[in-house]
């Protein structure tokens, strides 16, 4: 009775005997503790019962329960391979009373399981307990006979247990095993405890009191039992090995691993082949659990573990994918307690293989880079953290892979600088999402991202699919539902509805379930790739954790993929009219138009836009199907696919081709326009319809914009263009040919008629009232005047002052007129304030140059504009102008010169 699996099946059976549900391990995500990024520990999923939030028709339980620890606060990948103990995948088995038993019943059990059905000798084994629990240590003394020397008494937190900062807490006594003296290590709380001859396999946890506050804690009315026994490491000691890579499990896997290489372990490498054992165990069992490779969170850290793997996969040797190739092996060991590796069996091999087919191109890459930027480097030295974060950031070289082939030189990674740089990057995130709503509101995507894990996307094939409500918002916080007549967030673990993205709107439409009725009104996507429909509830009350009936607006959603798909058509027409530097600066696909923005240092002219339209339409008629498949980013790049400015690609890419002539002509293999793009497209390009370029613009330095449309809004578009312009050569009365000719004619006419008009105004303000005397070119003596002496000129002491109000004068024509009263005066000051249609007034000051050195133009206007309620003014000593709100002033601005100039 020392296989694994016999160990696994009579602990269960043990506690089942006793009173015990045998209890289903908990996926490796979380499903109620969004704080954790993998399940690490047998009580994680009785959380809610522990604190009283969740009922259970059970009060003891017991499981076994996966875990992972390799990300976050428990994390002990780098430690795999390299000591006897560490996996990043373990089994935990575990016995739970939820206000049953307590200490007594807990140690009786542990004690009768590992002495009577495992059979361990009793004077190998001693305990721990927390320095104050004497009821702890009493109950050993009279359950297991031991003496003081046998229970050591732990002073720290090792012994004692929290859930967090305040809620449910207690002491612990772990259970040890003295493996030898030819082992090295002390017993626990002795100098040499981290050595492996005392070896701690289960902890036992006495949850008996609340913390309520750091200083104050509680009894809990109902004292619950929480333990956790290492499945690898009971079985390392029931087989006599000193290593949990020794057991059954480990050494099947290690010899599968050496049969498909074709060479066994030695002492030099036995570290790849337990390296490579223990991930394929994590790996399996997180694809299995719906967990994916990607460059974020879980996905992220199941990336680093296949990646390590594969590291050390090649430093045996291998030169094919070796990972894929293992799975049965794995399956055949464990698929019977855990069939979900059996249901998945081939979607973990395609996910091992595709993820090592693309991580060699990687590798090659980082360890080439790698080995310059070490070269200078000795035992003992630090490589530098930024390259390494370089290596991991642009590479997707993972810094545990770094560490390793550095390890054997005996060189470490600067963890500082690494860590400096990975927070710039986080910080940098950060603030590409906060700022598009209110903070407050914004932060609780990616908790939920954490908690609910992406949302697949189903609606590249489907418009019409079912989901399950993982969660709800409304104003910033989750909420358990929402009322008919609320509005809120609703987050699914599926959906066909497109999520903002790419220049693409978000999707509208239905969601339907048993007496609700959900009408969304967009689509968007928070923290990465958790989409949120933001919805009102029109019908029955929406619950978390309701199955809906997701329909997709057909209408709207088809209208949207042709004006898409156009843009990828106009892109590349344009490239083919313009040049190669044409690159996307931005675009918007809506249902009812398109927007391009792009590289360009100058108008397209009518003639290059026409060319666009023509070839863009020609494409259209081809009806070609437009294609749609994943290939890795590079791959994709050196097939000649268009990446697109703004965007962020992951390491898969989909690839979106369209157009026949490129192929038949053999100058791209995929198609006439090839773009990464994660948008939605029609089918064919016929679906398109027609393809109308209705503007050219600028919107930025070297930056044009067109703007489209398509299908029927293309038409309706063309049909009342039509309609306009029968409509203009009706009220012409001109046949549309010469409608060009006609609308000529009539704005050389009308510029005629406003030359006229302007000359007009000029001459009437001019000579409105003033004598003919001085319209003459000779200006009277100054003897002639005495105060007014003319209808708008006085004298100011002695100097000539022509003043006017003149309004429905162009701004620009003000100076002409100053010119021309500087004339009539000979000598002397001109002051002329214009009052437009808006209320508003102008004005402007001449000085004649016999008197700028006594009067300044400048001075003066910028006293007449303070009287019209403005301030500031410029010009030339001669000649100035300024303005302001309150054109009623006119007179007091004139009056107020008048004034400035007595002064003078």
């Amino acid at each position: 009775m020392s296989g694994v699996n016999e160990i696994r099946s009579t602990f269960l059976k043990f506690f089942a005997d006793n009173g015990h549900e045998i209890v289903s391990s908990s996926p490796l995500v979380p499903r109620n503790d969004p704080t954790l990024m993998f399940t690490n520990a047998g009580m994680v999923q009785f959380k809610n019962v522990f604190t009283g939030v969740e009922k259970r028709h059970y009060q003891r339980a017991t499981t076994s329960q996966k875990c992972v620890r390799a990300g976050g606060k428990h994390n002990d990948l780098d430690n795999v391979g390299y000591t006897a103990r560490h996996l990043t995948f373990f089994e935990m088995l575990g016995n739970f009373s939820f206000g049953d038993y307590f200490k007594e019943r807990a140690i009786e059990l542990a004690w009768k399981l590992i002495t009577k059905e495992f059979a361990l000798k009793k004077d190998k084994l001693l305990v721990t307990v927390y320095h104050t629990d004497d009821d702890a240590a009493a109950l050993w003394k009279k359950i297991a006979g031991f003496t003081d020397d046998r229970i050591i008494r732990i002073p720290t937190s090792d012994n004692f247990w929290a859930m967090g900062d305040t809620g449910p807490c207690g002491p612990c006594s772990e259970i040890f095993i003295d493996r030898g003296e030819h082992i090295w290590g002390g017993p626990p709380g002795s100098p040499e405890e981290d050595g492996d001859r005392f070896l701690e396999f289960w902890n036992l946890v006495f949850m008996q009191f609340e913390q309520v506050t750091p200083e104050q804690r509680l009894d809990l009315p109902r004292p619950s039992i929480d333990t956790g026994m290492g499945l690898e490491r009971m079985a390392s000691i029931l087989q006599g090995v000193e290593s949990v890579f020794e057991t059954d499990t480990f050494r099947h896997l290690v010899e599968a691993a050496a049969s498909a290489l074709g060479q066994g372990p030695g002492k030099d490498n036995i570290a790849s082949y337990r390296v490579i054992a223990d991930h394929l165990r994590a790996s399996s069992f997180l694809i299995s659990d719906g967990v994916l490779p990607s460059n974020e969170g879980r996905g992220y850290v199941l990336r680093r573990i296949m990646r390590r793997a594969m590291r050390h996969a090649q430093l045996l040797g291998a030169s094919e994918p070796l990972m894929h190739r293992l799975v049965w092996a794995l399956v055949r060991e464990m698929g019977q307690a855990y069939p979900e590796l059996v249901r998945a069996e081939k979607m973990i091999e395609e996910t091992l293989q595709q993820e090592e087919t693309r991580f060699r191109k990687t590798l090659d890459r980082g360890l080439a880079i790698l080995d310059e930027k070490s070269a200078g480097l000795k035992k003992g030295d630090m490589f530098d953290g930024d390259t390494a974060f370089t290596l991991y950031d642009t590479y997707g070289f993972p810094l545990d892979l770094t560490q390793d082939a550095l390890r054997s030189r005996g060189i470490g990674v600067d963890l500082v600088s690494f860590d400096d740089a990975m927070e710039r990057q986080r910080q940098k995130a950060r603030a590409s999402w906060v700022g598009s709503g209110d903070t407050a509101s914004e932060a609780i995507w990616f908790p939920l991202r954490e908690k609910l894990g992406a949302t697949e996307f189903l609606g590249y094939e489907t418009e019409t699919a079912e989901g399950v409500v993982g969660a709800l918002v409304r104003d910033g916080a989750a909420v358990d539902q929402l009322k008919p007549g609320e509005s809120g967030a609703i987050v699914l673990n599926q959906t066909p509805f497109y999520a903002e993205s790419g220049g693409q709107v978000g999707d509208l439409g239905v969601m339907l379930g048993e007496g609700v009725r959900v009408r969304v009104t967009d689509t968007q996507k928070k923290a990465g790739d958790l989409f949120v429909h933001l919805g009102t509830v029109e019908q029955g009350t929406l619950k978390a954790g309701m199955a809906l009936q997701l329909d997709v607006d057909h209408g709207r959603r088809s209208s949207i993929r042709a004006h898409h798909s156009a843009t990828h058509i106009l892109h590349e027409a344009l490239r083919q009219v313009l040049g190669d530097h044409i690159a996307q600066r931005g675009s918007l696909v809506a249902p009812d138009r398109l927007r391009f923005d792009f590289v360009h240092q100058k108008p397209i002219t009518p003639e290059e836009l026409a060319r666009v339209e023509d070839i863009a339409n020609n494409v259209v008629l081809e009806n070609d199907e437009v294609t749609t498949r994943l290939m890795g980013v590079d791959e994709a790049r050196e097939a000649g696919a268009r990446a697109l400015f703004g965007e962020k690609y992951g390491d898969e890419v989909r690839v979106v081709s369209m157009g026949k002539t490129a192929r038949e002509h053999g100058q791209n293999a995929l198609g006439w326009s090839v773009e990464l793009c994660g948008g939605t497209h029609v089918r064919r390009t016929g679906d398109i319809g027609l393809i109308s370029v209705t503007s050219e613009s600028a919107v930025a330095s070297g930056v044009r914009r067109i703007e489209a449309l398509t299908g029927n809004y293309a038409r309706k578009h063309a049909n009342d263009a039509m309609q306009l312009a029968k409509n203009a050569a009706s009220e012409l009365r001109a046949p549309l040919e010469e409608m060009p000719a006609r609308i000529a004619a009539l704005m050389d006419e009308r510029k005629k008629l406003e030359r006229e008009l302007s000359d007009a105004r000029k001459k009437l303000a001019m000579g409105g009232g003033v004598t003919g005397t001085f319209l003459t070119s000779e200006a009277p003596d100054t003897a002639d005047f005495r105060g007014q002496v003319g209808d708008g000129i006085i004298l100011v002491g002695e100097v000539r002052f022509f003043r006017r109000s003149v309004s429905g004068i162009e701004m620009k024509d003000l100076k002409s007129l100053a010119d021309e009263g500087k004339r009539l005066v000979g000598s002397g000051v001109v002051a002329i304030v214009n009052t437009a249609g808006d209320g508003k007034a102008g004005v402007v000051v001449g000085v004649t140059s016999d008197l700028t050195a006594r009067y300044n133009a400048v001075d003066l206007v910028r006293v007449a504009s303070e009287a019209l309620g403005g301030k500031g003014g410029g010009g030339r000593p001669d000649m100035a102008q300024a303005g302001g709100p309150d054109g009623a002033k006119a007179n007091a601005a004139l009056a107020a010169i008048e004034k400035a100039m007595a002064g003078a």
